[in-house]
């Protein structure tokens, strides 16, 4: 987060406001299972496989849509080489524009397996060396970094780059206040938002300098 210029640092945080938006959607449609938040999802699964409950379908599947998310993203990133940026996010607002038009069809499951690949897919948005470089959509490192930074600030040892880790936390929270407010106000309208909120950031990052 810290090497990127502030044209990027803004795209990643409006981008983790959008994961935060679609998670707090999927959260609220599949009954407590999470459609970007992995390990959360593994945690139900782990529960459920200890008690013998038989409810290891839904999070085997999320977490193996997830998978094919992030994998699909990459291979596509590996192509675009260094637009890479504008073509995930185009593949990511593809994706929720299908999720939204299954939602008014009335088809929930292919509704969340398309808000689940978009969330894996949306991850490969920074990477470097084929690294991830900026999690998107799991806030726990950014909220590990956000703590260290802020030891070594009040040490008097670095700037006071938590601000920016803080920031990109913020920008989830904020957007899965969004979602949840608009999931149940206009269920049938909140995810052509976010497909127009993923292609938006599309948009936004052509504008952005290429990278190699």
């Amino acid at each position: 987060m810290l090497r990127y210029d502030p044209g990027r640092r803004k795209l990643a945080i409006a981008l983790a406001g959008l994961a935060g938006f679609v998670d707090a959607v999927g959260f609220l449609s599949a009954n407590g299972y999470f459609v970007s938040f992995m390990s959360g999802n593994s945690t139900r699964l782990g529960v459920a496989l200890s008690m013998a409950t038989g409810a290891t379908v839904v999070p085997a599947s999320l977490i193996a849509m997830f998978v094919c998310g992030v994998t699909l993203g990459a291979l596509i990133a590996l192509r675009a080489g260094g637009r890479r940026k504008p073509v995930v996010l185009g593949m990511v607002a593809l994706l929720l524009l299908i999720g939204a038009a299954a939602r008014s069809f009335g088809s929930e499951t292919i509704m969340l397996g398309t808000l689940v690949l978009a969330m894996g897919a949306i991850n490969n948005t920074f990477q470097r060396g084929g690294e991830v470089t900026v999690g998107l959509t799991y806030m726990t490192g950014a909220l590990v970094r956000l703590g260290q930074s802020l030891a070594l600030w009040m040490a008097g040892k670095a700037e006071p780059g938590w601000i920016q880790w803080g920031l990109l936390w913020a920008g989830l929270l904020i957007g899965a206040v969004l979602g949840a407010y608009l999931q149940s106000g206009l269920p049938l309208g909140c995810l052509w938002i976010a497909a127009a909120w993923a292609a938006a950031m599309a948009l936004v990052a052509i504008t952005l300098p290429a990278e190699s």
